[in-house]
């Protein structure tokens, strides 16, 4: 199959986890960048998404070059994007009305978040973003969004079969965001979490007193248990490699 990704979806049950290996069209497989923005009031949280941000674009570049559509999902920022092509393709996209949810349930999240998260001794948490993360490029076909419906309306609008979800923080805004795992799976939406590329909101001195990327990993496998499969980040690079983008196609609008 030209221009596909090889998905190896990984589930968990009682037995573990489990693999199945999927070929999506890469014309069929939209990647959303949940809330990557350029500061977070946490200070530790701040500098792992400095790290995280360049290798996420590698990956997008690549993806976009194959055909995949991009969806730049920075909340509470749409100000710093008003008039963009990216941000008007989203608010023109025709208007879809979700299904009714369907009836999903978790329990709770196997971290204790309830400080705020924050492991790098911050405890006021405040409104510190902008616009999306720098090292993030918005250009071809993406779009600019933090609305749930509008971001429905597009996947259906470009038959979307499988919704890629990666960034910040998977057991806060990659889950309970109006575009995130969790609604876009009782709508029906085929989603996938790309687990090295997120990171949890969590302070090891809270329960269960694990390493921050064992909390991370917890909540992964929460996900992995009651609300999708996930997915490495590898596995949305084209079979056969990855593509060269043209660097001349790179860069339209603000980053």
């Amino acid at each position: 199959m030209p221009n596909a990704f090889a998905l190896a979806l990984r589930s968990r049950t009682d037995a573990g986890p489990h693999v199945q290996v999927a070929a999506v069209r890469a014309g069929e497989v939209a990647i959303l960048l949940c809330d990557m923005w350029d500061r977070h009031w946490c200070s530790g949280a701040s500098r792992r998404v400095d790290v995280m941000a360049p290798r996420m674009n590698a990956v997008i570049v690549a993806a976009r070059a194959a055909g995949a559509r991009i969806i730049h999902a920075p909340s509470e920022t749409m100000a710093f994007y008003e008039g963009t092509p990216a941000r008007q393709r989203a608010r023109t996209t025709p208007r879809c009305a979700p299904p009714p949810p369907l009836a999903l349930e978790a329990p709770p999240l196997p971290i204790d978040d309830a400080d705020g998260g924050c492991d790098s001794g911050e405890s006021q948490s405040y409104r510190a973003w902008t616009r999306q993360h720098p090292a993030i490029t918005i250009t071809g076909e993406d779009i600019v969004s933090d609305d749930g419906q509008e971001i429905y309306s597009f996947l259906r609008d470009q038959g979307i079969a499988r919704l890629a979800i990666m960034g910040v923080h998977t057991n806060m805004c990659v889950l309970g965001r109006s575009f995130g795992i969790r609604q876009m799976t009782r709508w029906g939406v085929p989603c996938v979490l790309v687990r090295d590329l997120t990171d949890a909101l969590y302070n090891p001195a809270r329960p269960p007193q694990v390493s921050h990327d064992r909390g991370t990993e917890l909540v992964t496998e929460h996900i992995e248990r009651y609300w999708c499969p996930s997915v490495v980040s590898g596995d949305l690079l084209p079979v056969g490699g990855m593509v060269t983008p043209d660097p001349h196609k790179e860069g339209e609008g603000r980053a």
